[in-house]
């Protein structure tokens, strides 16, 4: 998880996604900026009414929250899947290059 907006703060996502029996992956950029300056505290459990409350407020303007997070899910899905059939075809045409 890395911060692609550069008026956030490079650990944004890091820090905010803390919290028991989590599991965070991140470039190692990313890991090594909180290492030097992040923030560690188990932020996934603040401003849970808050959250309620605006999640009711979306819901109530018509934003159907499963929809968006199933499109979320296949679109990342789809994103590794490419990634890793890139990553899958460069290594075969190595293996072949290697080969002959």
């Amino acid at each position: 998880t890395s911060t692609k907006n550069p008026r956030y703060r490079d650990v944004l996502y890091v820090e905010e996604l803390v919290g028991r029996d989590t599991v965070n992956t991140l470039p190692p950029a990313t890991l090594e900026a909180f290492r030097d300056h992040g923030v560690p505290r188990e932020s996934l459990g603040e401003g849970t009414e808050e959250a309620r409350e605006t999640l009711a407020h979306l819901s109530r303007c018509g934003i159907d929250l499963e929809e968006v997070t199933g499109r979320l899910l296949v679109e990342g899905v789809a994103q590794f899947r490419d990634a890793f059939d890139r990553l899958k075809a460069a290594i075969e045409t190595r293996v072949r290059t290697l080969g002959t």
